[in-house]
């Protein structure tokens, strides 16, 4: 028996879907149409045949004949396979929604020719309907795209499109949503796409989503917020893909950065005459504080273009000896030049007219709020501040705050004490928040209100009583950890001095400053002998040098390392023995991390890392590598029985189990 096909014919009209091929060179038509098709529509074929019109797309739904219409020409533009899904409307008026997957072909008398095969989607449209109409009403942007290293974008809902503000293609215009298809990078600014790129790759590799803000560039030119989550799934046709719902946060975060920028402008006032935010996203500048001056009216809260502006402000008011380096400074900042990184904010000097008219000595720094927007800030330098700056009691406090405010984007925190010591947070970055013990969360609530000095530093890690002495001395210094780094580092506080009525409100201001224990440590000798004394109370020695542990708690967690003598101890362990009052929870197990990489980054610093072993978030001493009182006299050699007197980690109470077993072996 022979079952071969024959006759092609046969097999479009049985065989394939919907199968029908057109003309694409000239008048785009239909040549051909199978029994099969033009069952699906209702419709005989010499009702879809003609030499000149395109009959079929009279059947396209009133809606997607735009689409239709795109698919045709990227068809006769030379698209060699392409597919695009859209609705129809049957001969009886009922709407079939189908995928055109066509194949174009170029015939040896030069006519190009499309062979097209219609899937009909309908019954999976159907059931998935109310899921359709919770993408077309909810407000929520919703993204397909691919894995791949360039991710191309294979869907995207019509609120999605508003929010990149992409409009419709129009001929002779550009594209936006081919060109955002062809790489989804395209959206995303471009100081930000290292860091999609991480979290797209984390996707991927962990096989987990993740939420996030991200901010977006709109077909307009203009930036947006997005608050979304992107999780990696495998669509229908087993491939894998990347899906992401979004919701439009432009407003809630320009109105959350208005709020932190007056925060800061308000501390930023008491240091500066002046203040100018320059938008490098906008080529615009306006003064946002002029401390009234005359001067500067015509930019208070008007956006002017960047250039003109500048040069305006140069030409009629800096002096001419010095107008060529402000303009180079100015030049240098809008080309993105200034900024460097570790390093100072840039500043500069120069001399300009005062509002009096007299020719006066000014300061000026770039202050960097975010990726586009900085602020310039300038004040008036006093006549011999270079005598006694930080001591003279009429400029205490711009002095101070000066120095303070050009390592400011390094750096951590401003907030107002007021005379009855109540304390209003201005402004906290991350690291702020982890210094006082607080998370992010915890934070935001205590900026739009008054706390109590000793409620407000209750979680620190710094006693109360270091607080009361930066009130009292003016300046004072502290260790926070670092979360970008993850390293310990040092902040100094300056406070405002108190003002003789006691009324007035003081401001304290945190930055980071170079931490001299590290240049301290790099001059250690050779010796990397590590000693530990456990006898009394517990220190420990590299090449006979204590080391100085900048926090208790890692240093406690290294003396129970030591107590277990090389046994690995788990987190829940150890923080049963840190916090002996509080559970392992997500709180203390974050704090416990934090105390271990404490101690990993002091011994690394002191350059002995390898005495102690990690694995799987346990962790142990090593005793091969160190010596030490308690494993000496252990060993019950003769020459070490006398090192135990009765006294073992007199620091830690949980050491008392051990002393118990070293007393009974002494009797």
């Amino acid at each position: 028996m022979d079952n071969t096909l024959n006759h092609a014919e046969d097999v479009l009209n049985q065989g394939i879907s919907g199968f029908h091929q057109y003309v694409l060179s000239g008048n785009v038509h239909l040549s051909y149409v199978s029994n099969n098709f033009c069952e699906m529509v209702g419709i005989p074929a010499q009702d879809l045949l003609s030499e000149t019109d395109d009959l079929y797309a009279n059947l396209v739904h009133p809606a997607d004949k735009g689409c239709y219409a795109q698919f045709i020409r990227a068809l006769c533009a030379g698209a060699k396979v392409k597919t695009e899904e859209y609705r129809l409307i049957k001969h009886d008026g009922a709407p079939i929604f189908v995928r055109d997957t066509v194949t174009t072909k170029l015939l040896a008398d030069g006519t190009l020719v499309g062979y097209s095969v219609l899937t009909d989607l309908t019954d999976l449209k159907n059931e998935y309907g109310n899921l359709q109409f919770l993408n077309e009403t909810m407000p929520c942007g919703f993204l397909k795209y691919t894995c791949e290293k360039q991710p191309r974008v294979t869907y995207i809902n019509q609120q999605m499109l508003s929010f990149l503000r992409i409009p419709e293609s129009r001929d002779g215009e550009m594209d936006y949503l081919e060109l955002y298809k062809s790489n989804i990078f395209l959206m995303i600014p471009m100081e930000e796409r290292r860091r999609f790129a991480l979290y797209l790759n984390r996707v991927y590799s962990a096989g987990a989503p993740i939420a996030g803000e991200m901010a977006v560039q709109r077909s307009d030119g203009t930036r947006g917020y997005l608050f979304g989550w992107v999780t990696k799934c495998v669509n229908a046709n087993g491939e894998e893909e990347f899906q992401s719902v979004c919701m439009d946060i432009t407003e809630r975060h320009q109105a959350k950065r208005d709020r932190e920028t007056r925060r800061y402008l308000k501390a930023l006032m008491d240091v500066y005459d002046k203040i100018f935010e320059y938008d490098l996203s906008a080529n615009t500048v306006k003064c946002l504080y002029s401390n009234n001056s005359p001067m500067f009216r015509w930019l208070e809260n008007v956006p002017m273009q960047m250039e003109d502006a500048t040069e305006k402000w140069v030409s009629g008011t800096v002096a001419p000896e010095d107008c060529e380096k402000v303009r180079a400074f100015f030049h240098a900042f809008s080309q993105k030049q200034l900024y460097t990184p570790d390093a100072k904010p840039p500043l500069i000097t120069y001399h300009a007219k005062s509002s009096s008219g007299e020719m006066k000595l000014y300061s000026g720094i770039f202050l960097k709020m975010d990726a586009s927007v900085s602020l310039y800030c300038c004040r008036q330098v006093p006549d011999g501040q270079e005598t006694d700056q930080l001591r003279m009691e009429n400029i205490h406090l711009k002095e101070n705050m000066q120095e303070l405010v050009l390592r400011f984007t390094d750096g951590i925190a401003a907030f107002e004490v007021t005379a009855d010591n109540m304390v209003i947070p201005l402004y906290a970055s991350d690291n702020v928040c982890e210094f006082f013990g607080y998370t992010k969360e915890e934070w935001l609530p205590l900026m739009s209100k008054s706390t109590p000095l000793s409620s407000f530093v209750a979680k620190s890690e710094t006693a109360y009583e270091e607080f009361v002495r930066l009130l009292q001395n003016g300046e004072a210094e502290f260790t926070y950890y670092d979360i970008k780094t993850e390293t310990e580092k040092r902040i100094k506080a300056i406070c405002s001095q108190k003002d003789p009525s006691k009324l007035a409100p003081r401001f304290v201001m945190l930055y980071k400053v170079e931490d001299p224990a590290s240049s301290e440590n790099a001059k250690l000798s050779e010796d990397r002998t590590v000693s530990i004394r456990t006898f009394g109370y517990f220190d420990v020695f590299i090449g006979g040098k204590p080391i100085a542990f900048r926090n208790k708690k890692s240093k406690e967690l290294f003396a129970l390392l030591v107590d277990r003598r090389g046994g690995y101890i788990t987190s829940e362990e150890a923080i049963s023995f840190l916090w002996e009052d509080e559970p392992a929870n997500t709180i203390t197990l974050a704090r416990y991390r934090k105390v271990a990489l404490r101690l990993k980054n002091a011994l690394e610093e002191y350059g002995v890392p390898d005495i102690m072993e990690s694995v799987d978030g346990k962790r142990r001493i090593i005793p091969e590598k160190v010596q030490c009182d308690l494993y000496d006299y252990l060993t019950g050699k003769e020459e070490y029985a006398q090192l135990f007197k009765g006294s073992y980690l007199t620091n830690y109470s949980w050491a008392e189990t051990t002393l118990g077993e070293l007393s009974n072996n002494l009797e």
